[in-house]
C-alpha cells in the first residue's frame, strides 16, 4: 500500500494535561509512546466545547457555525461533504468504530436521526447495518458514556456475541437494572468495557484492509474519561485520591469576569433568563462539590485515561504487527477539553479557558513527522479534513475552511496559522460566544453583551485576571476586537475560484 493510511484515534472531553509524559501524576505508557515517536503540538484547539459540533468539524473541515450542526441536541445534516467521500473517491477504505455523535438522541419526521431512540436499541437492524454513514462505508457504534441507558447499536450486539447475557445489570434504567446511586466503581467487567470493543473492533478493520491491500481511512473514537465518572476494577482504585493534584478555584477569581463565571460557585443559582429552547443547558449550574467528592472525582478520571491508555496500546500493537505502522499517518487527540476543579469548574460550559478548549494533539509518522519534538504551533480540529488530505495527495475542497497543515507537520514551515477560532452557541441568542486566541492574548465576545473576556497567556497563564475592563488594556482590546474580525472574514469559505472579470 502506498499510499498513506490514516488512524485518527480520539478521547472524549479529556484535558490537555493528562498525558504522563508531561504529568507526572498520570500514567499513559502508550500515549508516551506516540510522544516519544512523533510530534506534540502544545497549542491545538477546539472549533466547540461540546461533542456534536466538534466532532462534525472534523469530518467537515468547517466551522460549527458553517456546518450547522451549531450544539448538542442537533444533527449533521446529511447533505453536508465530509472527508470520507474524499477519501472512498481516491480508493480509501473508510470506517469509524465507537463514538459518532454527529446526530442528536432523539429524533423527528423532519430531523431523524439514527443515534436516537428507539432505533438506538433495535438490534437487529444494528446487526444488518454498516453503513454508509457520514463518508465512513463501515461504521460500529455505540451512544453510552459509561452505564448510560443509551448502551444500544453494535455495542451490545458485540456484549451479546461474547457471552455477557447479563449486560443489563451494568447499565442505568430503564435500559439496565444498574443501581444509580453508585459511583467510581463500574462492576462491568474489563472483557466487556467499550474500550475493549473500540480496540477489538479497530485492530479487526486493520486486518480487514491488510488483506485487500487498501489504503484507509479509520477513526477509533473512544467514550472516556467523559464523565459520569466510573471505572471496573482495578482502574477504579489505580490512583489514590490524597495523592493527587486537586485543582481549585483562586479566591477573588470571578470578581472581573462575566456573570455567569461567579454564578457557578454559588449553591442554588437562577440561569433562568437564559432558557430559549429549553433543554438542558450545559455547565449553567452550580459548580460546587464537596472536597472529598473533587479528589475521588480527580482520581477515577485518571483511572479512566489509563485504561483507554491499555487499549489505544493495542491498537499501536496491532499496527505493528500488520507491518503498516510505518505508512500510517497516527493523530491522537479529543474533541474537547475538561474542567475537573479548575477555576472552580466541573465538566464543560460557557468558560473558553485552556482546560476546556486546548487539547491534547499528538501526530506520529514514522521518519517524516518528527520524533520526540514538541510543537508551538496553533492548531484546530477544523484542520485535520484538509491536511489529512494534503498529506494523501487528494485535492482540498475548496470548500473546506481548515487549513492545511501538512507542511507544518512535516517541519517545512514553522506555522500555518496565527490564531485559532472557538464557538460556543448552546442557545439561538443568550449563550452564543466566540473565542479568538493566538500566540499570547485570547479574546472572547458574547452576542449582545457589553461583557467579555480577555486574558494575556504569558503574563496570566493562570488566566486568572481578565483584562476585558481594565482601563491600560483598552487599546489591546480594541486591537484584538480588530483581529477577532478579520478572523471571522478570513475563515469564510470560497467554493469555487474567480474565474473571469464578470
Amino acid at each position: 500500500m502506498d499510499k498513506p493510511n490514516i488512524l485518527l484515534i480520539t478521547s472524549d472531553q479529556q484535558h490537555w494535561n493528562t498525558i504522563g509524559a508531561f504529568n507526572p501524576e498520570i500514567r499513559t505508557p502508550n500515549l508516551d509512546r506516540l510522544v516519544r515517536e512523533g510530534t506534540t503540538f502544545g497549542r491545538a484547539y477546539c472549533p466547540s466545547p461540546v461533542c456534536t459540533p466538534s466532532r462534525s468539524s472534523v469530518i467537515t473541515g468547517k466551522y460549527p457555525s458553517q456546518h450547522g450542526a451549531w450544539t448538542l441536541g442537533t444533527k449533521l445534516l446529511e447533505d453536508r461533504h465530509t472527508v470520507g467521500e474524499d477519501f472512498q473517491a481516491n480508493g480509501y477504505g473508510t470506517a469509524l468504530i465507537g463514538k459518532a455523535h454527529f446526530q442528536p438522541l432523539k429524533g423527528t419526521d423532519e430531523y431523524p436521526s439514527l443515534e436516537a431512540y428507539p432505533i438506538l436499541q433495535d438490534l437487529d437492524f444494528w446487526a444488518s447495518f454498516n453503513g454508509p454513514f457520514y463518508g465512513f462505508d463501515h461504521v460500529e457504534l455505540a451512544r453510552n458514556h459509561t452505564n448510560e441507558a443509551h448502551v444500544g447499536q453494535h455495542y451490545v450486539n458485540w456484549l451479546e456475541e461474547k457471552g455477557c447475557a447479563n449486560w443489563r445489570d451494568y447499565f442505568l434504567p430503564p435500559t439496565g437494572t444498574m443501581d444509580p446511586s453508585v459511583t467510581h466503581k463500574w462492576a462491568i467487567p474489563e472483557q466487556y468495557h467499550y474500550n475493549t470493543w473500540i480496540a477489538e473492533r479497530t485492530n479487526a478493520r486493520l486486518e480487514h484492509y491488510r488483506e485487500q491491500e487498501q489504503p484507509f481511512f479509520l477513526w477509533s473514537s473512544f467514550f472516556d474519561p467523559h464523565p459520569d465518572y466510573l471505572a471496573p476494577e482495578p482502574w477504579d482504585t489505580a490512583y489514590d485520591p490524597e495523592s493527587l493534584t486537586i485543582p481549585g478555584a483562586v479566591s477573588g477569581e470571578h470578581d472581573s469576569n462575566p456573570p455567569h463565571f461567579r454564578m457557578t460557585q454559588e449553591s442554588d443559582p437562577d440561569f433562568s433568563h437564559l432558557w430559549e429552547t429549553g433543554h438542558e443547558i450545559h455547565g449553567y449550574c452550580s459548580h460546587l462539590i464537596p472536597e472529598g467528592e473533587r479528589k475521588r472525582l480527580v482520581a477515577t478520571y485518571y483511572g479512566m485515561i489509563s485504561l483507554m491508555d491499555k487499549y489505544i496500546g493495542h491498537i499501536l500493537n496491532k499496527l505493528d504487527e500488520l507491518g503498516l505502522s510505518d505508512n500510517t499517518i497516527v493523530v491522537f487527540t479529543t474533541d474537547h477539553g475538561h474542567f475537573f476543579g479548575q477555576h472552580g469548574l466541573q465538566y464543560k460550559g460557557g468558560f473558553h479557558y485552556e482546560d476546556l478548549i486546548k487539547l491534547p494533539f499528538l501526530v506520529r509518522y514514522p521518519g517524516k513527522v518528527a520524533a520526540g519534538v514538541q510543537n508551538p504551533a496553533i492548531q484546530s480540529l477544523v484542520d485535520l479534513a484538509p491536511t489529512f488530505l494534503s498529506l494523501c495527495g487528494i485535492p482540498i475542497p475548496p470548500a473546506m475552511t481548515g487549513v492545511d497543515q501538512s507542511e507544518v507537520w512535516l517541519g517545512l514551515r514553522p506555522e500555518a496559522r496565527d490564531h485559532a477560532l472557538c464557538e460556543f452557541r448552546h442557545e439561538p441568542t443568550t449563550i452564543h460566544q466566540k473565542t479568538y486566541v493566538d500566540a499570547r492574548y485570547k479574546l472572547t465576545v458574547y452576542y449582545r453583551q457589553t461583557y467579555g473576556d480577555l486574558f494575556d497567556l504569558r503574563e496570566d497563564p493562570g488566566e486568572l485576571n481578565n483584562l476585558w475592563d481594565d482601563p491600560g488594556s483598552a487599546g489591546l482590546k480594541t486591537e484584538l476586537l480588530l483581529k477577532y474580525a478579520w478572523a471571522e472574514l478570513g475563515k469564510e469559505a470560497m467554493p469555487m475560484p474567480r474565474i473571469w472579470h464578470a
